[in-house]
Order: structure tokens, then sequence, then C-alpha cells
């Protein structure tokens, strides 16, 4: 049994428009948030560029963790879905319980010849800023987790 769902960019757009309490988790780095978000997105990078290229963040779980309840639900989105796939299993293990991959993530997923191509919230023509909310930066939210 999987301790997350898949979702489309779709459903988790109509499930934030239909529940305030729903929120945008998107673990992309910081310079892929600045480029343009999901309106409302909060941004906690699951991997950072560190000596070695990327690495994961080990503020990672920390800085979710200050930030959202264990039972809070997220929609967590990356590029593609493969990172906030993996940010899902790395929070379904510290504990939470809500969560629900974005398949095809901001910018979509080509997907193999079997299974097709994802569109991304960006292609499906949802809702992007390049200007985020108060208190959705990285560097606000890691501040906050301290």
């Amino acid at each position: 049994m999987t301790a997350f769902e898949e979702i489309d960019p779709n459903e988790a757009h109509r499930r934030m428009t239909s529940d305030p309490a729903v929120a945008y988790l998107d673990v992309r780095t910081i310079e892929e948030f600045a480029e343009g978000h999901a309106a409302g997105a909060v941004n906690v990078p699951i991997a950072v560029f560190g000596c070695a290229g990327m690495e994961m963040n080990e503020d990672f779980v920390r800085v979710v963790g200050a930030k959202f309840a264990k039972d809070a639900n997220l929609v967590v989105g990356c590029k593609m879905g493969g990172r906030s796939r993996r940010a899902c299993e790395v929070l379904a293990s510290a504990g939470f319980t809500r969560l629900a991959n974005i398949d095809g993530g901001f910018g979509g997923n080509p997907g193999s010849a079997k299974d097709g191509a994802r569109k991304g919230w960006q292609r499906a023509g949802l809702p992007v800023t390049t200007t985020p909310a108060p208190g959705a930066t990285y560097a606000e939210l890691k501040q906050n987790a301290r």
C-alpha cells in the first residue's frame, strides 16, 4: 500500500479551490520556484545544490514540519513528478499522513510511450505566478523553522 496518492494537476487545483486547507508544497529548487510556480504554493526544496551537485536537503522534513502539521492536506509538486514522489515518500516516513503527489508536476512529464505524456500545472493552464505569497519562500520558511 502506498502512503500517498498520485493525482494530476487538475485534481490538485480542484482540491485547492474547494478546500482552502489544502496546500501546494513545491519541492523544486529556489531558482525553479522563482521562475514561476502555482499560485499559493509554498517552496521547500527536497534537494539543494551542494559541493557534489544536487544533494538531499537535510532540513527538508524539519522545515516542512515547522510549517505544516503531520495531518495537513498537502499536494506535492516538482518539475515533472519524480522529486515530489520522493518528497512524499520522505514525508510519509516522517509521519505525514495526507499526501498527494502531482503526476506531471509543474512543467509536465513526457512519460514513456506506454504511459503517455502528463501535462504539468503550467501546460494545463492553471494559475501561475512569479510572486510568492508572504512566508512562502524557502528562505522565510527556513528562518521561521529555527
